[in-house]
């Protein structure tokens, strides 16, 4: 008898332990928390009943079930793309799709598709190829920005009635073939090249007319000072000649120049003897020479006095106009 209660009362006790086990699981199932920035999709016997938010929440255990927690963060995709462009280049393309799921659209995203990150990518490739075939290679790399707001203007359209809001379409990298980067680089380095011909070319100009210009002035100095230099030569040799001709009255003016243009003779040869950058200088200097020259001088003077009577002569026989 003693025997049999035992074992009854080792029953009720496993018997309530087990009954405590359930009653603490059942517990268990029917609370929800759920985490800032997350929502929980509920589903009663397979149909959906509602979405839980975050915080604290109360589910029926085994009759309601969490099909899924979407993430109401900004999510990044990036989609690696390879397409042509305009002028027949093969261009791979990085596009980065910044998006999220609307907080009162999480059935929508939920249940309309089943991999919507696939979908997104499909969406990218779609409008990438069909907009870039349009462009040049120079113009995807001057109008990434125009390309990334189109891609993202498609998207959002597309994705907006399924619950995806497109924040942003960034191309990150645009990478053509590495043939055609060469080529671009050739390109570039003779441009450069070019553009630093032509600077050194118009410095190379300036500084020619810039030397020209000066020459030009030096020589325009250069002129007036000899011109002036020839003036005060005349006017020395007119005041010579004039106390020349006041101490001696019977010299004529004729002699006068003679004996100037020997002194003057003599004096160029004592400065090209006192020149110390003149090394050897040939000049025929010799008495014979030196009566050479005073002749030369004496004949150029009879004859200009000649040629002055001839004409005095023309005018004085030429027929008088009444």
């Amino acid at each position: 008898m003693a025997f049999i209660l035992c074992d009854m009362n080792d029953a009720a006790i496993v018997f309530y332990v087990i009954s405590a086990l359930f009653i603490f699981l059942l517990i268990i199932k029917s609370v929800l928390i759920v985490r800032e920035a997350t929502a929980v999709v509920i589903e009663r016997l397979g149909k959906f009943n509602r979405i839980a938010n975050s915080g604290f929440g109360l589910i029926i255990p085994f009759i309601d079930r969490k099909a899924a927690i979407m993430n109401l963060r900004v999510q990044q995709l990036d989609v690696a793309i390879e397409t042509k462009t305009k002028d027949n280049v093969f261009v791979n393309l990085q596009v980065s799709v910044q998006f999220k799921v609307g907080r009162e659209q999480v059935k929508d995203a939920y249940y309309s598709l089943d991999n919507p990150k696939n979908q997104i990518a499909s969406y990218v490739f779609d409008d990438v190829r069909a907009e870039v075939p349009r462009l040049d290679l120079d113009d995807v790399f001057a109008k990434k920005e125009d390309i990334a707001l189109a891609v993202q203007k498609n998207i959002h359209d597309s994705m907006t009635e399924y619950g995806y809001h497109i924040i942003k379409a960034l191309i990150t990298d645009i990478d053509p073939d590495h043939k055609v980067k060469e080529s671009m680089n050739r390109i570039n380095a003779a441009k450069r090249e070019k553009e630093a011909a032509e600077e050194e070319g118009e410095a190379n100009k300036i500084k020619i007319i810039k030397q020209a210009e000066a020459e030009a002035e030096s020589k325009r100095l250069s002129g007036e000072g000899i011109a002036r230099q020839r003036l005060e030569i005349v006017r020395g040799f007119k005041e010579s000649v004039e106390d020349f001709k006041k101490s001696l009255e019977s010299v004529t003016h004729e002699e006068i120049m003679q004996f100037v243009l020997m002194t003057q003779y003599f004096d160029t040869i004592k400065d090209i003897g006192a020149n110390s950058k003149n090394s050897s200088i040939l000049m025929p200097h010799s008495p014979g020479g030196m009566k050479e020259f005073q002749n030369q001088i004496i004949s150029g003077t009879f004859i200009g006095n000649k040629l002055r009577e001839n004409l005095g002569d023309e005018e004085g026989d030429a027929p008088q106009m009444d």
